[in-house]
């Protein structure tokens, strides 16, 4: 839709996004072998107005849970408190009915200025933050979860966040944001080109937590390999605190990542990344700490390595398979293959598994498999 007149110029957009999942899901509890089949469908409308150097964004979901057996489950229950850590709630009750519930959520919202030299946002945002593809150490807001449903699909930050290009090759970013408690978290990070490539170095501090970290970036000569790295030095000091965290010798740990990426000319793109973690947390410790705003960087083995592979075997029909090895006292592994087909340009279906494989007690080995047929309509 375009709007126009002698004195103003906007345009508005929208788009309507139904997302559909069947799913065959086990326990969120090792110790219960039941697997629960349920359908879950998200209905995300989305409104992009621009005016001149001003923006807004609104996305809204409605959310729709179908299984009895699911959504009275405890693993059902562990879904319905997760919330964003923000000062106002982002949804709403959930409506049971006896075969599912539903709730409504406010995804996004922000709004702000863009010119040349600077751009502000202030809302309901997401804040970005590392290089890496399967892990992201230094993002403390929402970073993205490599192994859930949608990996991308992360809870909004309050905030007010600000970048001032500094010239063509160098920025300067800052992050104020609030959390559920009122307190507020900032970040400060300076971004710039030298001479094998980009470097950044970011700051976060909160009540809870001090992080200082980095980012590299750069491609391996001619190669066409894009090399990345990025770490972060992380004193949480709830975690001292946390009644059952006496194992954790020090508050502080360090976290990295090294990985790269390469595009064949057959269409196979790939992938590369290791994770590695100086401290490494048990599962009755990342249970207690389920609130902590360094929850994604709990991890239950030091050392990780993953790799991506993507191919377009035709116009309509893509795969992709994620494999992740956690390297501990009983090695377990993580893997997500998915085929996708798209209908046309609004209708795509895909097939896809979570599959966990490892001795029963290793990291990944004490959970059973997923299973699911996602249809996404978009209009």
């Amino acid at each position: 839709m375009l709007v126009s007149t002698s004195l103003l110029q906007a345009e508005l957009d929208y788009r309507v996004t139904n997302t559909n999942f069947t799913i065959s899901q086990p326990s969120i509890d090792p110790r219960d072998d039941t697997q629960y089949l349920y359908n879950y469908n998200r209905l995300r409308v989305r409104t992009d107005y621009t005016q001149e150097n001003y923006f807004l964004t609104f996305i809204g979901d409605g959310v729709n849970y179908l299984g009895h057996d699911y959504v009275t489950s405890p693993s059902f229950e562990y879904i319905t408190q997760q919330h964003s850590d923000t000062p106002f709630k982002t949804q709403s009750h959930y409506y049971d009915y006896y075969e599912g519930a539903l709730y409504a959520k406010l995804y996004r919202l922000y709004g702000g200025y863009a010119d040349e030299k600077n751009s502000i946002t202030l809302g309901l945002q997401n804040i970005t933050m590392g290089v890496g593809r399967l892990w992201n150490p230094t993002n403390l807001f929402n970073p993205r979860n490599t192994y859930a449903l949608e990996p991308d699909e992360v809870f909004g930050v309050a905030a007010l966040s600000y970048i001032r290009h500094l010239d063509a090759t160098t920025d300067l970013r800052v992050v104020v944001s609030q959390k559920k408690d009122h307190s507020l978290k900032y970040a400060a990070s300076l971004k710039g080109f030298l001479e094998y490539g980009d470097v950044a170095l970011n700051l976060v501090y909160s009540d809870e937590t001090v992080m200082l970290g980095y980012e590299l970036e750069a491609n391996l000569a001619e190669t066409g390999i894009e090399l990345r790295s990025e770490g972060a030095y992380i004193d949480n000091r709830a975690l001292q605190e946390s009644p059952i965290s006496t194992a954790v010798t020090e508050a502080a740990f360090f976290q990295g990542i090294v990985g790269g990426d390469y595009g064949f000319e057959n269409g196979v793109s790939l992938v590369v990344e290791a994770l590695y973690s100086s401290k490494t947390f048990s599962y009755e410790q990342i249970l207690a700490n389920l609130e902590s705003e360094v929850l994604p960087n709990l991890v239950l083995s030091q050392f990780y390595i993953g790799t991506g592979v993507t191919y377009t075997f035709n116009l309509f029909f893509d795969g992709s398979l994620t494999y992740i090895e956690s390297f501990n006292e009983e090695n377990s592994r993580f893997i997500t293959p998915v085929l996708t087909y798209s209908v046309n340009d609004y209708n795509t279906l895909s097939l896809g598994a979570m599959i966990q494989s490892g001795p029963d007690s290793s990291e990944f080995g004490m959970f059973d498999n997923s299973y699911y047929l996602r249809y996404e309509l978009s209009f």
